[in-house]
């Protein structure tokens, strides 16, 4: 773009439609694009003209609608002729109008949709409230959620199920036919238990119609695949008048009812609104659309007719159409040149990848609502020019908090807070001269450098006085930081924060991210990207010239697409595999007529065919390409994706997918590269000289000023290299070329190439055992990245249920010491107990380089058997230096009972394996006869026991583990090799230095409020045992944690070792800090614990403690909140069900048997700090996922007939107590069914007034037969609830820890306590 062309449309094209628009209305600003043809000339050869128009998206002051201001502009520009802002628009000379818009995310983050109803299966009114039970941030007391998006909900009494689980073990096992079972659309035979009474469902919907809703969403239990009753509510909502109808079985047909209703829900919540934006938008153009071109670009990188865009495929509308942009303008296939995408805003940083096709995801979630739809795959972290400035517990953060357009940064001259933008401002990289002069009260001032500089100087001096006492001395003079060193040092935790997601994008999945280009693009993104691709080992950066509306550029590059999806429960053979592709190709014709229906011709469709594979017993598919090679793909894929393949497992496909790609234009991509193979070189070895040269300033870079040279990159020519330092500027961006770095102009790029041949240091720090603050700060993100990608390799590398799908599992990094440096937050119950496993082990085994040991047994820090830690020392020159260790519950270790979570264990060795430390790993060799030793044939000498009934899953995830604890140890010889061993291990220390402070910090403050030192507080187990706790706080903020006074330990499974409670404490600690602080050892620091031996929490070695860990550790941590005076007692119960079959042997064959295991969410306590406890929650310590009511269905011949909120079960009072939840599941086949769980006896206290919550209840209603069959079970305890057909029900309670054998058609209903109430 030559910003000195003036050349307008030829008067032969006047009134011809051809000027192509492109717009992305962004939250904060609108950028427009016109492109028309022009006549050539001396000076510019080129016959097309590009325009751009960025104006602000919302100013009703001059404008209504931001996009339709920018398309008169650009007609403006393009015909010399005045469009009266007051009339509607001439679109005599529109070609085309491609927009995105955030008109659908803002509604949905601000919650100002449609309001709508929403219509589900009865029992299931409040599944998205509940959603998968898990709290969004594990440290929030408060729980905050964002509401539902329905404003009513009706119940339909309509019920089918799937025929068959897909758990059988029997290849041969005869499915049901008959009247009343049917095939649905994915192959799977359904069984139709209630037709809903239409005549009623017809009132029902009359009454929704009537309160003035007009808009419905559809979504009832597998609809998915039998469509019946959705179709015909349908049919009565359109008969009726409601104006908006989506059903989920057309809108999203893919398994999973949780996420399909909310997606359903989203759709008739925004669509309405989206559907009222195009009109009005339409309304001011003099002929609407009806001679144009008006496509909508969709969350998944492609466009769609304004006709047909939806508000659920409209979420990440501007966001793809920036990947879109990228990956046509840098992508080139034959280089191989994979790219990252870094587009940096005013308020967030969208990164994503691209290497050769565009990577979809089906499953996200924004602001609370999880849509299942295709959507590219973009994550965001909360890091842009916006983002707030702290200094909190003597580190440096930066946001999530940002200030926004208005009152924007501090240098905007409205009185605003700290920025990335004022940061940047402060060390010259922004030039306040070159910036427009837009601020003040009068509009035409320049961004207030002053006002910058003196609120540094603030926070200098703040951060020097922390360092100071910190380093515990008053001489300053030799380690104060200055406010331009302070100011990079926000840039660099920025930068660092936003490395992090890149690295989940690229090396958590298998890629080399140093193999990549980083592709920048955005307003602010210009000012990191050589530092941000330097932190990556990234060595080219591309700017193009359009970077800051690169969203609107990729709108003019993007193709039509429409896609038509298909269910599928097929097992994969070549039998299938044919059966599909018929398939594939009826999906492919309907979605080619789509696009010939808008025009495009065959020659202008391609389409691509996939199948969502995935391997049997896993949640976790893949979209693979469909082809003759599906197979090879798929394990290719899954090796990349996942690290392993399953050779022995059948592969399923879920769904079939066909997405139609609609070309009006061939567009050439990777051009740029071909441009850099020819084009000759002209350094600026001179740049004063050259007339993009505007002025020479100094520029703050690691080690001080350096003189920078300031260019115009309009005036720049194609060939010349600029060398850094330098800053390129263009009308709506700024570019930093760093020392180190230089820059190619192309005639559509900036390119950066890093030159220096010896890697740059990362720090200049130096070990002198004084804290840096920055130092501290980048490296506290540094370790948390380790653990957190730890995490992420053993997620993606396990197969069980258990770590895969529920995350039921954490991993962590340790000094050489064995104390906790950083603990991804993962499981509660599991950050501060695996530091002691850690200890442990260190005075215990002789340890050398290779070696993993395995853990598990209570006494050796474990919490209870299932949880099975594995820990790596790293080696450097001979010494231990560091610790990695991951802990995760495994499915079924041995014992008495299928799951290894026996309700009515008494002795350890009833709960499965146990091990005080071994080496599964011995200098490297795997031991798998020990592993074998001790999971199958050790528990399996004790009488009632079995070894592990699942050892393939058991051993695979053995092996994820260490796969998980090696990419550890890689990661931390990565930092060591940039810092230096000895500035990672003195840093590992101040990091727990400062958790250590912010702890004492918080408990003088708790002294103060409560104007004493000693808080006393107990509670009781449902035995009767109690929890007696007093805490003592010194007046140097230490802490004495007293449980003189517990009950002893019981014969039974509820006794927790001392690992468990230090848990507890730590978490209590770290939640009650409520600013951002690394959990680590120091928090303990300050802390003394004192447990009776022999009691409750320090039980014997040979004690049971299978419900210590699920149970006693809620009701240590209703304990210590309600003692601190912080919340009233949430449930105090993880609710803990099984249920499964042992091993079966048929006609001489052995069939494996399997276990299932949940956790189930209650209330959550009202507290001091929060208006209301949550609903149907998981609280304290622990978070794991529930699985969805459909795939639990398809895989457990078992039916979920209720899963709801118990109404009235949360304590009164001012601050009231959240409800628990009602479960109620019938069994389709016999199988033992065990129950682990508390408060059933005494109900969840409140506190200062406040009332207690319900109790909770376990009930079995339990068919019986014959008349003799009802006298042979006794009457004692037995209500009769019905008949039919001489079968009568018995209601039994099971008390809260009991194990039963059900037979077909029993229940077990399960009614989770609620949350105790806060203040009168």
């Amino acid at each position: 773009m030559d910003p000195t062309d003036n050349r307008l449309l030829p008067g032969v094209y006047d009134g011809k439609h051809q000027v192509r628009i492109s717009v992305d209305r962004g939250g904060t600003f609108t950028d427009c694009v016109g492109v028309f043809p022009v006549e050539p000339s001396a000076t510019n050869p080129s016959s097309e003209r590009i325009v751009v128009v960025k104006l602000l998206s919302e100013d009703p002051a001059h404008y209504p609608d931001a996009p339709r201001e920018g398309i008169r502009r650009i007609l403006e520009i393009a015909t010399g002729r005045p469009h009266p802002r007051d009339a509607p628009l001439d679109t005599s000379n529109i070609e085309s109008i491609r927009m995105g818009t955030t008109v659908a995310t803002n509604a949905l983050l601000e919650r100002k949709g449609e309001p709508c109803a929403l219509i589900v299966t009865r029992g299931f009114q409040d599944l998205l409230k509940i959603g998968n039970q898990a709290r969004p941030k594990i440290f929030d007391l408060s729980i905050s959620k964002p509401e539902v998006l329905y404003q009513r909900v009706v119940q339909i009494d309509e019920r089918v199920t799937l025929v068959g689980y897909s758990m059988d073990p029997r290849p041969s096992a005869q499915k049901q036919s008959g009247d009343d079972t049917v095939v649905g659309r994915s192959g799977e035979q359904v069984h139709v238990l209630k037709t809903p009474d239409w005549e009623c469902v017809q009132q029902q919907l009359q009454d929704v119609y009537d309160s003035g809703i007009r808009s419905v969403a559809v979504c009832l239990m597998h609809a998915y695949t039998f469509t019946a009753h959705e179709d015909k509510i349908g049919d009565i909502a359109s008969s009726i008048g409601f104006t908006h109808i989506t059903l989920s079985s057309r809108l999203s047909p893919m398994i999973k009812i949780v996420p399909r209703a909310h997606s359903t829900t989203a759709d008739a919540y925004l669509t309405p609104g989206i559907h009222r934006y195009v009109n009005g938008f339409a309304n001011g153009f003099d002929a609407g659309f009806h001679d144009i071109r008006v496509d909508f670009m969709q969350s998944d990188g492609g466009l769609t007719p304004v006709e047909h865009f939806s508000g659920l495929r409209a979420i990440l509308s501007g966001p793809a159409a920036g990947v879109v942009g990228y990956s046509v303008t840098s992508y080139c296939a034959s280089r191989q040149a994979n790219l990252v995408g870094f587009d940096m805003g005013g308020t967030s940083t969208d990164v994503s990848r691209f290497g050769g096709e565009f990577e979809h995801v089906f499953e996200t979630t924004t602001a609370g609502v999880t849509i299942q739809a295709p959507q590219l795959d973009i994550n965001t972290v909360a890091a842009g020019g916006g983002s707030r400035l702290f200094y909190r517990n003597g580190l440096l953060v930066v946001g999530p908090e940002s200030a926004g357009a208005f009152p924007g940064p501090a240098c905007y001259r409205n009185g605003g807070p700290l920025c990335i933008t004022d940061a940047n401002l402060l060390l010259g990289r922004l030039r306040a001269e070159h910036f427009p002069h837009i601020f003040g009260p009068d509009e035409n001032q320049p961004l207030d450098t002053s006002t910058t500089r003196s609120l540094f100087a603030e926070l200098a001096k703040e951060i020097n006085e922390g360092t100071s006492t910190k380093n515990g001395s008053s001489d300053t003079a030799c380690q104060e930081k200055s406010v331009e060193e302070i100011a990079l040092g926000f840039l660099q935790v920025a930068n660092e924060t936003m490395c992090r997601p890149i690295r989940t994008l690229t090396e958590a999945r298998g890629h080399n991210v140093q193999k990549h280009a980083l592709a920048c693009f955005g307003g602010a993104g210009g000012q990191h990207a050589c530092a941000v691709a330097a932190n990556l080992g990234i060595r080219r950066v591309f700017v193009h010239r359009l970077a800051s509306v690169l969203s609107a550029v990729g709108l003019g590059l993007s193709e039509v697409v429409h896609e038509e999806q298909s269910p599928s429960a097929a097992v994969w053979s070549a039998a299938t595999h044919r059966a599909l592709c018929l398939r594939l190709d009826e999906l492919s014709t309907t979605a080619s007529a789509k696009l010939a229906s808008q025009g495009f011709s065959d020659s202008q469709i391609r389409l691509q065919k996939y199948l969502n594979m995935r391997y049997d017993g896993t949640d976790t598919a893949l979209m693979v390409p469909c082809g003759d090679d599906c197979l090879v793909r798929f394990e290719k894929m899954h090796q990349q994706e996942f690290g392993f393949v399953l050779k022995d497992r059948r592969i399923i496909v879920d769904d079939l997918r066909v997405r139609a790609v609609g070309s009006l234009a061939e567009v050439k991509s990777g051009q740029v590269y071909d441009e850099l193979d020819v084009l000759s070189r002209n350094r600026l070895k001179d740049p004063q000289a050259h007339p993009a040269f505007v002025d020479t300033v100094s520029v703050y870079f690691q080690g001080g000023y350096c003189e920078t040279a300031v260019l115009k990159l309009g005036v720049l020519q194609p060939g010349d290299v600029v060398l850094g330092p330098a800053i390129v500027l263009d009308r709506n961006s700024t570019v930093l070329v760093e020392p180190g770095w230089e820059a190619t102009v192309t005639s559509t790029q900036l390119v950066l190439d890093r030159i220096d041949t010896a890697e740059q240091a990362t720090s200049t720090h130096h070990s002198n055992s004084k804290v840096d603050p920055i130092c501290l700060s980048v490296l506290a993100n540094r370790f948390m990245s380790i653990a957190e990608q730890m995490g992420r390799t053993l997620e993606k590398t396990s197969v069980s249920t258990n770590i895969k799908e529920r995350l039921d599992f954490s991993c962590a990094l340790f000094d050489q010491h064995g104390n906790l440096v950083a603990n991804a937050p993962h499981i509660p119950v599991h950050l501060g107990s695996m530091s002691y496993a850690v200890k442990f082990q260190l005075q215990r085994v002789n340890l050398r380089e290779g070696d993993v040991i395995l853990v598990n047994h209570p006494q050796a820090g474990g919490t209870h058997l299932p949880d099975i830690t594995l820990i790596s020392p790293v080696f450097r020159e001979g010494h231990i230096v560091f610790f990695v260790a991951s802990r995760g519950h495994h499915a079924d270790i041995g014992g008495i009972s299928p799951g290894s979570m026996p309700p009515n264990s008494c002795e350890l060795f009833q709960e499965g394996a146990s091990s005080m430390g071994m080496k599964i790993v011995d200098g490297g060799e795997f031991q798998e006869a020990s592993v074998r030793q001790m999971l199958v044939d050790e528990p399996a000498q004790y009488p009632g026991c079995s070894g592990t009934r699942n050892y393939r899953d058991v051993l695979s995830d053995l092996k994820a583990q260490i796969a998980a604890n090696h990419r550890g140890i890689a990661l931390l010889a990565q930092l060591c090799a940039e810092y230096g061993l000895n500035i990672v291990q003195e840093y590992m220390e101040h990091i727990q230095d400062t958790a250590e402070a912010a702890v004492r910090a918080l408990l003088k403050e708790t002294r103060k409020r409560h104007g004493t030192g000693q808080l006393k507080g107990h509670d009781f187990m449902d035995d009767g045992s109690k929890i007696n706790l007093r805490i003592d706080i010194g007046d140097d903020g230490s802490a004495q944690f007293d449980f003189t006074g517990t009950s002893p330990e019981v014969y039974g499974n509820t006794n927790a070792p001392p690992s468990v409670t230090h848990s507890a404490i730590i978490y209590c600690l770290r939640c009650m800090v409520q600013n951002d602080l690394p959990l680590n050892q120091g928090c303990l620091a300050p802390v003394k614990v004192i447990i009776p031996e022999f009691s409750l929490l320090a039980p014997s070695p040979n004690a049971a403690v299978v419900g210590g860990n699920v149970l006693t550790s809620q009701r240590l941590c209703d304990v210590i909140l309600m003692t601190f005076g912080i919340a009233a007692a949430s449930q105090g119960c993880m609710n803990n069900l099984t249920f499964g079959i042992p091993a079966i042997e048929e006609d001489g064959v052995r069939y494996e048997g399997w276990g299932y295991y949940e956790t189930i969410a209650g209330g959550h306590g009202g507290g001091r700090d929060w208006l209301r406890g949550q609903d149907g929650v998981h609280t304290n310590m622990t978070n794991t996922k529930i699985t969805d009511p459909e795939i639990l269905e398809r895989r457990y011949p078992v039916i979920l007939h209720q899963f709801s909120l118990r109404e009235g079960s949360g304590g009164a009072g001012k601050h009231p107590g959240g409800n628990g939840c009602i479960r109620d599941i019938e069994f389709l086949e016999g199988m033992r069914v065990s129950l682990l769980t508390e408060r059933r006896a005494f109900p969840p206290p409140g506190l200062n007034g406040g009332g207690s919550a319900a109790c909770g209840l376990n009930l079995w209603k339990r068919r019986l037969g014959s008349t003799s069959e009802r006298k042979g079970a006794g009457n004692k305890h037995v209500a009769a609830l019905g008949k039919d057909n001489d079968t009568h029900t018995q209601l039994l309670n099971l008390g809260g820890k009991n194990s039963v054998f059900v037979n077909p058609g029993d229940h077990i209903v399960i009614m989770t306590p609620g949350g105790g109430g806060y203040g009168k």
